[in-house]
Formats: structure tokens, C-alpha cells, sequence
């Protein structure tokens, strides 16, 4: 799931791939800006993945919290009315005390690829048979190890990306610095 692959065709292939960002003092403004916004894409939807296999970990922590007495002693789902489970998902998947946060970029643009996405988090959910919360320890506690390692490549590509759009994007403040930019390219 979004780890570069040399001579793939996906848009994290063209990106993270080691020619990408050669000779970009040659090319020109336009140019550095499409690929900038390819990147920028890129971001938004690794960031996007990151966070659906983040909520799914707070769910399985949150089972394994409760059932080792740290956490609430009521289950997630079960025999329980739709508010009391709107209200469970709401405290675990809006807690605060998240430690694994991203670099607090702003992201404008919103998802390309949300159904693949998706897709890919319910395939790796659905891979370590954690549609179940009933499970044993064990297999709940492999469940979160192995969506843990999933999510972990996901940040990792998704800061090989940050780092392409930051190449990027000093390479056209560099331009406006040197007044390499006509009028007519600032806008």
C-alpha cells in the first residue's frame, strides 16, 4: 500500500522516483508547478490513508484497552443503542492524546483517490480478520501490530513526498528571490 515502486506507473512511483526533481533549475515555472501540485496530491492522499488506518489501530486499541480494564468496560459495538455507540466512536477516534500526529500541514485540496483508499484500508483490515472484535488477545494484538506496520509505510512515503514538495517549493521561492519570475508567470 503507497510504497514507491522503481518503474511503476502510479502517481507516488512518478513522484518519489529519483529523476522527479533533476534539473529543476532548468525547468521551467510552469513545469515546477505542475509537479509541485502532483505532489501536493500525493500528500493529501497518502495523508488520507494514514489517517483511515490510524482510526481502525484507535479502534482495536480501544477494544484491547478495555479488555485489559485501562479502557471503558463497555465494548465498542455489541448490544448497545446507536447513540451509545456514536458517542463510544466519537471519544476514541476524537481523542487528544494522539502521539502520532502528522507535521501539521495545511492540506487544501481534498482526496483524488478516497474510494482506492478506502479499499486498501478495509483489504488490510479485513486481511487480519479484525472485523471481529471478538477475537483473542493474540490475534487482536497481531491485528494492531500489523496494521501499525501498514500505517508506518504509509507515513514513510508520505514523507518522502513532503520532501519532494518541499524541494519544489523552494525552487520557486528561489525564483521569486533572484526575480527570475516574469510578471506575466505570477499569475
Amino acid at each position: 500500500m503507497a510504497e514507491y515502486m522503481p518503474g511503476g506507473r502510479r502517481r507516488i512511483d512518478r513522484v518519489l522516483a529519483p529523476g522527479y526533481l533533476e534539473g529543476i533549475d532548468v525547468l521551467d515555472l510552469e513545469e515546477i508547478r505542475v509537479r509541485r501540485a502532483e505532489a501536493d496530491q500525493e500528500e493529501v492522499d497518502l495523508s488520507y490513508a494514514r489517517r483511515l488506518l490510524q482510526g481502525r489501530i484507535d479502534l482495536l486499541r480501544a477494544e484491547q484497552n478495555r479488555r485489559s480494564g485501562e479502557g471503558s468496560d463497555q465494548p465498542v459495538f455489541g448490544n448497545r443503542t446507536d447513540e451509545a455507540i456514536a458517542e463510544t466512536l466519537k471519544r476514541i477516534l476524537g481523542a487528544e492524546k494522539r502521539t502520532d500526529r502528522g507535521l501539521g500541514r495545511h492540506m487544501a485540496a481534498t482526496p483524488s483517490r478516497v474510494g482506492e483508499h478506502r479499499r486498501e484500508a478495509e483489504r488490510a483490515v479485513s486481511d487480519v480478520g479484525v472485523s471481529d472484535l471478538d477475537m483473542p488477545d493474540a490475534e487482536l494484538s497481531a491485528a494492531i501490530e500489523k496494521l501499525v506496520g501498514i500505517e508506518s509505510k504509509v507515513s514513510r512515503s508520505r514523507k518522502q513526498v513532503q520532501q519532494v514538495v518541499d524541494t519544489l517549493t523552494a525552487e520557486v521561492a528561489r525564483r521569486y528571490q533572484l526575480d527570475q519570475v516574469s510578471l506575466a508567470d505570477r499569475f
